[in-house]
């Protein structure tokens, strides 16, 4: 059995500690009590997560005396609307929840951020501790501070930043995933060995495969990604620089997500791995990076069992085009300049506005 690990995000005024390994769940009581001046909490969660886990959940509150109330929403991405905020915050007040209480967020990428974004607003914030239960969320979603809806406009485009008081990511919670969803959580993980760090995506190349059934290596996987994430958000929290690379493949793949309606045609790690392909093969049309990269990136995917190209989303896409457009409604586009997040190499991700649109479209017309 794997140890308990930390990695610890010394944001000034706002540090806290992301714990990762099996068994959180069952101590989750001993994790939060230190957090908290009553012994309640208020959680948001999703029916799905609920059905597996929540009754897991309150025994680990009830081992340290914490008694919890629950709200169960709907799974999927539609719950990342305005709807489900007003009736979260709403629930939460009726549950008479105080600014020195604490929320919980427990769930995957959705719950993690719409929980986070009630807590942010409800009575101009309040703290919260996320328990994210996918592999998407452990590796990126509830580590910094982000937190947000979707919009008919497109996607995260109202939240706020606010930074949880503790994560706690307890591997064991992803045996319970489809092989489907803990793939595309998957590409959250790979991401951070092509942005910044070539001998983690060496080590993915050959572990990968085994991370499902090695709990010793997936918690490697996990601390690694939480690593350089909290490394890059400590650098810049609010995305005004650095932070950007960690949307390396999100600007297509924000596009793809919308032309195919945020629906289950397209999971959002799956819509980063075939993103980061794409983003490759631009940067090595633009002669930023080796030629071999773009295979390279697309092999380990297609060894993952993942989407690689655009040609494995089911059903029809928009021409490049209409995804170019749709590309302008993301959060990177500055003075209506959109920005990529491009590659010298694996490893080696930075972010320039200087992509001509042609390139962009040649790329996409490719797939």
């Amino acid at each position: 059995m794997s140890e308990i690990e930390t990695v610890s995000v010394p944001l000034p005024g706002r540090a806290y500690d992301v714990r990762i390994g099996p068994g959180l769940l069952a101590r989750a009581g001993a994790e939060i009590a230190p957090l908290l001046r009553r012994k309640r909490v208020a959680v948001l969660t999703d029916e799905r997560v609920a059905a597996l886990h929540l009754e897991g959940l309150r025994a680990g509150l009830a081992e340290a005396g914490i008694e919890m109330t629950a709200l169960p929403l709907p799974p999927g991405e539609a719950t990342k609307s305005w709807p489900e905020l007003s009736r979260s915050v709403e629930w939460l007040l009726e549950q008479k929840v105080e600014r020195g209480d604490v929320v919980v967020a427990f769930g995957g990428g959705v719950i993690g951020d719409l929980a986070g974004f009630a807590a942010a607003i409800l009575r101009r914030g309040v703290r919260f501790v996320q328990i994210p239960t996918s592999l998407l969320a452990q590796v990126d979603s509830s580590v910094g501070g982000k937190t947000g809806i979707n919009s008919p406009h497109g996607k995260n485009l109202v939240g706020a930043f606010h930074q949880p008081s503790l994560v706690l990511a307890d591997t064991t919670l992803l045996s319970t995933l489809t092989d489907r969803d803990f793939r595309a959580g998957y590409g959250e993980v790979m991401k951070y060995g092509l942005l910044g760090d070539a001998a983690f995506f060496e080590w993915l190349e050959a572990a990968g495969p085994t991370l499902r059934d090695d709990g010793t290596a997936l918690v490697r996987a996990v601390r690694r990604s939480v690593e350089m994430k909290a490394e890059i958000v400590l650098r810049d929290e609010t995305e005004q620089g650095d932070r950007a690379l960690l949307n390396l493949g999100h600007t297509f793949c924000h596009a793809l997500e919308a032309a195919t309606g945020y629906s289950d045609r397209l999971l959002h790690g799956e819509g980063v791995g075939i993103g980061c392909a794409l983003a490759f093969d631009l940067s090595a049309r633009l002669g930023l990076c080796p030629q071999e990269d773009p295979s390279r990136v697309r092999a380990h995917l297609a060894g993952m069992g993942m989407k690689s190209a655009l040609a494995d989303i089911p059903g029809d896409l928009p021409g490049p085009d209409a995804l170019l457009s749709l590309m302008g409604q993301d959060k990177k586009v500055v003075d209506g300049q959109l920005r990529f997040i491009l590659a010298r190499g694996i490893g080696e991700a930075f972010v320039t506005a200087e992509v001509p649109a042609d390139a962009v479209l040649d790329v996409l017309a490719e797939g």
